[in-house]
C-alpha cells in the first residue's frame, strides 16, 4: 500500500509539474507576430504616415481611436503598393478595418490632421498583419489535442480577448479623463471671469453711489470794482 501511495503522490505530483510548464508557456506566448500598437502625437496641420511590408494573401485589420485633441477626429488613407487607394475616412473618432492583400509590396496608412489650425492630436492605432501563430508547434496535427493542451488553447482565446477589451477599456479611459481635463480647464476660466466681471461691477457701483452723497462745491468769485 505505501508503494502504491508514493506512486499515486509522484503521478500527482508530475502532474502538477506539467501543469505549470503548460500554464507558463501559455503565459510566455507573444501576441501576433505581425501586429503592431502606437500611440503618438499628430500636430495641427500635420501628417503621419507608417508603412507595412506584407505577403499577397496576408488578413490584416486597421483599428484606430483618437484618445484626445479638438473634437477627437482625424482622416485616415490607406494604400496598396500601387498606390491604390484601399481605405479612406474623413473626420473620424474611430474605425476598424479589414482586408486582404491581393499583391506583395509595402502598404501605407496616412492620419491627417491638416484640417485643424491650432489642435494636435493623440491618436492610438492597432495593425495586426496575418494571423496568430499556433499555441503549440504540432497545434495543427491530424489527431485530436490532449486535454490539457484543449485547456491552454481556450484559457489563450479567452486571455487574447481580455487584453483586447482592457486596450479599449483604457483608451475610453484615456479620452474621459481628456474630456473632463479640458471641461475642468473650461470651468476654472469662467470662474475667474465672473469673478473679475464681479469685483469689476462691485467697484463701478461703489463709485456711483459715492457720488450720490457727495457734497458738490460751488466756488463765488468777487470781481472788484
Amino acid at each position: 500500500m505505501s508503494g502504491l501511495g508514493s506512486a499515486h503522490r509522484l503521478a500527482v505530483a508530475a502532474g502538477r509539474w506539467w501543469g505549470c510548464r503548460l500554464l507558463a508557456l501559455l503565459l510566455l506566448v507573444p501576441g501576433p507576430g505581425g501586429a503592431s500598437e502606437i500611440t503618438f502625437e499628430l500636430p495641427d496641420n500635420a501628417k503621419q504616415c507608417f508603412y507595412e511590408d506584407i505577403t499577397q494573401g496576408t488578413k490584416c485589420t486597421l483599428e484606430f481611436q483618437v484618445i484626445t485633441g479638438g473634437h477627437y477626429d482625424v482622416d485616415c488613407r490607406l494604400e496598396d503598393p500601387d498606390g491604390n487607394v484601399l481605405y479612406k475616412e474623413m473626420k473620424k473618432q474611430y474605425d476598424s478595418f479589414t482586408f486582404t492583400a491581393t499583391k506583395n509590396g509595402t502598404y501605407k496608412f496616412c492620419f491627417s490632421n491638416e484640417f485643424s489650425t491650432f489642435t494636435h492630436k493623440t491618436v492610438y492605432f492597432d495593425f495586426q498583419v496575418g494571423e496568430d501563430p499556433p499555441l503549440f508547434p504540432s497545434e495543427n496535427r491530424v489527431s485530436a489535442l490532449t486535454q490539457m493542451e484543449s485547456a491552454c488553447v481556450s484559457i489563450h482565446e479567452a486571455l487574447k480577448s481580455v487584453i483586447d477589451y482592457q486596450t479599449h477599456f483604457r483608451l475610453r479611459e484615456a479620452q474621459g479623463r481628456s474630456r473632463a481635463e479640458d471641461l475642468n480647464t473650461r470651468v476654472a476660466y469662467w470662474s475667474v471671469g465672473e469673478a473679475l466681471i464681479l469685483l469689476v461691477v462691485s467697484i463701478g457701483q461703489v463709485f456711483l453711489l459715492k457720488s450720490f452723497f457727495s457734497d458738490k462745491r460751488t466756488t463765488t468769485t468777487r470781481v472788484g470794482s
